[in-house]
């Protein structure tokens, strides 16, 4: 009894650290509200999405009064972000697991669409774990005893390609599961979930794997496994049908290895939310049962919903449910969980005043970063991005990896940022900076020096990834190397107004609308870039005064 409460005591003033440090991070700016989207209605109730922005393939968990969630990051770095909150419904970027990618030969440049796909987050034996897969490589995890603080190296626990999407499970007898699917772009098969057997610490896998589903048929490209256990019944939660067009199955069995029975507990229905699926199953510490999924739109990229569970006859049915069938579809309005308080709007952070020694987290960069890219001296109040000489086979942005980027926070919104550009050694040529709205086909808006003066101007790449060149679709003449640059994103294809202004008051269109388009597996991104050509002399630098989010 005695070691019993020194634990459990133990494990409370964990969990106060825990939030000390949280509300800590907050102190130092973390927290926002978001102008352009709000999902806590201010009543008692919320709409979906929760999060809309490319928190792609979300997982979370509870660990006492606090959630949880992880998703994917791909190429970008730092990777698999960690959102916080007190309710389900209002988030906090706080932190991310990953610094860095390895190998760092293979993600020192961007690799779209490579690297950290769906993670999967688990609290045992009072530590954090985090799996992901790389599905070039296998399947990693890294752990902490505090998700605000520093994580643990990657382990890799199942080496292979096309090993992806990755859940754990410990078992009432201590031993450890790790579930799996295929992606068949690598592995050569999918709409399959496997089981693996792992060590106890959960570091690796044990044993050549047991097939325990297979979707081809009424469930094909079953993926996304989400493993939990509950009332004797071993269940997996997977979506199936793709991406953008899918629905959520649950699979229940009273054996671990099955026969798995199968069943549809959600799909788009008679809503207007596609694909509604691959998520995660969650209670609050009163015991209401919540599901956490993601729809793709597109463009935007995978944006976070979350919905009511209810269970019925040993089945989770997720959602609205009209008809009693046990089939439910996407609410887009519902009242909060219950999670006896009532907590703080907050948004995860959008615009950046760099009045801090790093830009805020809701940067990130295109590859694994450089020291040498940037600099935020604390007390300047700026950001300095440094003019990086491009690869001499660049032939676009598409391979260039110091791109500062951040997800699209709305469906509608402006983006306006400040800067003062500084060319050095009178040598001007090859080199820009600007606000960039990036993906397959990308735009921006830049300022730069010639032998005139300054211009800024507007240029666009379509299909970058075939290696297209860049065309300038228009330039303007300003007196001087500071300048206000922006770009208006209108719902609901993403079109982009960009304009520019000497003054931050009276701002002049310029250059045609540009239809963002998506990356691969994610969203478009904005933010900004400070480049050279690489036959220049080094020097050169841009220092970005703010950047903001508005309507």
């Amino acid at each position: 009894m005695i070691d019993r409460l020194a634990m459990y005591k133990r494990d409370f003033i964990k969990r106060v650290i825990i939030g000390l440090l949280l509300i800590a991070g907050t102190r130092q700016g973390f927290a926002q509200v978001s102008k352009v989207w709000i999902a806590d209605k201010g009543n008692g109730t919320y709409q979906n999405p929760v999060i809309q922005a490319d928190y792609s393939d979300p997982d979370a968990i509870r660990v006492g009064s606090d959630f949880y969630l992880v998703s994917s990051s791909f190429n970008c770095m730092p990777g698999l972000p960690i959102l916080h909150s007190k309710d389900l419904v209002n988030w906090q970027l706080i932190n991310y697991a990953l610094k860095r990618q390895e190998p760092a030969a293979v993600y020192d440049l961007p690799q779209h669409g490579k690297g950290v796909w769906a993670p999967c987050i688990r609290y045992h034996n009072n530590e954090f774990y985090i799996y992901y897969p790389d599905p070039d490589y296998g399947i990693y995890m890294v752990k902490t005893k505090n998700p605000a603080g520093d994580w643990e190296k990657p382990e890799l626990v199942l080496p292979g390609k096309g090993i992806i999407d990755p859940a754990p499970l410990w078992d009432d007898d201590g031993k450890a599961y790790l579930a799996v699917a295929w992606a068949g772009s690598r592995a050569g098969i999918n709409s399959l979930i496997t089981i693996f057997k792992m060590n106890a610490g959960g570091t690796t896998v044990t044993d050549e794997g047991t097939h325990v589903y297979d979707g081809h048929g009424k469930n094909h490209t079953i993926e996304g496994p989400k493993f939990y256990k509950r009332n004797g019944f071993y269940y997996i939660l997977a979506p199936a049908g793709g991406v953008a067009t899918g629905w959520q199955v649950a699979l229940r069995s009273k054996n671990i290895y099955g026969p798995y029975e199968d069943k549809v507990v959600m799909d788009q229905g008679h809503t207007t939310v596609n694909g509604p699926h691959q998520g995660a199953l969650i209670e609050t510490q009163t015991g209401e049962p919540w599901f956490i999924h993601f729809q793709d739109k597109g463009v935007y990229g995978r944006v976070v919903h979350l919905q009511p569970v209810k269970w019925l006859n040993n089945w989770p049915v997720i959602g609205n449910d009209p008809d009693g069938d046990g089939k439910g579809e996407p609410f887009i309005t519902y009242k909060k969980p219950n999670v006896e308080a009532t907590y703080p709007i907050e948004t995860p952070a959008e615009s950046d005043e760099f009045n801090g020694d790093k830009p805020g987290l809701q940067w990130q960069w295109h590859a694994n970063s450089k020291i040498q890219w940037s600099a935020q001296i604390k007390g300047s109040g700026y950001l300095r991005l440094f003019a990086f000489p491009q690869d001499r086979n660049a032939v676009n942005l598409w391979t260039t990896p110091n791109l500062l980027l951040q997800k699209l926070p709305a469906p509608d919104f402006t983006a306006t940022t400040k800067v003062k550009y500084q060319a050095e050694w009178e040598v001007w040529q090859g080199k820009k900076a600007g606000l960039l709205i990036m993906g397959n086909d990308y735009a921006y808006l830049s300022i730069s020096k010639d032998d005139t003066g300054y211009k800024v101007s507007t240029v666009v790449c379509k299909n970058a990834i075939d290696g297209t060149i860049e065309e300038v679709t228009d330039e303007k003449r300003v007196n001087s190397a500071e300048v206000y640059l922006r770009v208006k994103i209108i719902a609901p294809d993403a079109g982009c107004v960009f304009s520019y202004s000497e003054d931050g008051i009276s701002f002049t269109a310029i250059g045609k609308e540009f239809y963002a388009k998506q990356d691969k597996w994610t969203g478009a991104k904005i933010g900004l870039f400070c480049i050279s050509t690489p036959d220049v002399r080094m020097g050169g630098y841009a220092d970005f005064d703010w950047f903001r989010i508005d309507k």
